[in-house]
C-alpha cells in the first residue's frame, strides 16, 4: 500500500510481550529433545532406503521386487522430506525461543493461542496466519 506521498507503507505489526522464561524454558528443553530425535529418525530411514542397500540386486529379473523397491524408495523419500520440515520448524521454534519472541506470530506479532502452543509447540504463526499460508 502507498500513503499520499507515493512511499511504501509497512506493515504494522504489533509488539506483544512474549512469555517469561520460567514458562519457556520446559519448552525449550522438549523441543530440543524432539530435534535430536528427529534428527535420529532422519538417520534411521535413510537405511530404510532399498535403493542404498549395497546387497541389492542390480539385475532385477522380477518385476514385483523392482516395484518393491521403488515403493520403498518412494516411501523413504516422502518420510525423510516431512522429517526435514518438522526439523526446520523444529529449530525455528528454538531460534525465536532464543531471541524472546516465542509464542509471537512471524506475520502478525500477535500471541499465539496457547492452546496452539500445547497441540503444537514448534508453531511460528496464529492460527489465523497459518491458515493464510495454506490457501
Amino acid at each position: 500500500m502507498k500513503n499520499k506521498k507515493g512511499e511504501i507503507k509497512k506493515k504494522k505489526v504489533s509488539q506483544s510481550v512474549g512469555f517469561p522464561a520460567s514458562v519457556v524454558a520446559p519448552v525449550a528443553s522438549f523441543l530440543k529433545a524432539r530435534l535430536e530425535s528427529l534428527q535420529a529418525r532422519k538417520k534411521e530411514i535413510e537405511k530404510e532406503d532399498p535403493f542404498k542397500d549395497e546387497e541389492r540386486l542390480t539385475d532385477n529379473a522380477s518385476p514385483d521386487a523392482d516395484a518393491a523397491e521403488q515403493f520403498g524408495h518412494a516411501r523413504v523419500l516422502a518420510v525423510r522430506q516431512q522429517l526435514t520440515r518438522s526439523i526446520i520448524q523444529t529449530r525455528k521454534a528454538l531460534s525465536r525461543l532464543k531471541i524472546g519472541k516465542y509464542g509471537l506470530c512471524e506475520d502478525c506479532g500477535q500471541m499465539i493461542d496457547t492452546d496452539r502452543l500445547v497441540i503444537y509447540p514448534e508453531a511460528t504463526l496464529c492460527a489465523k496466519d497459518a491458515a493464510k499460508r495454506e490457501m
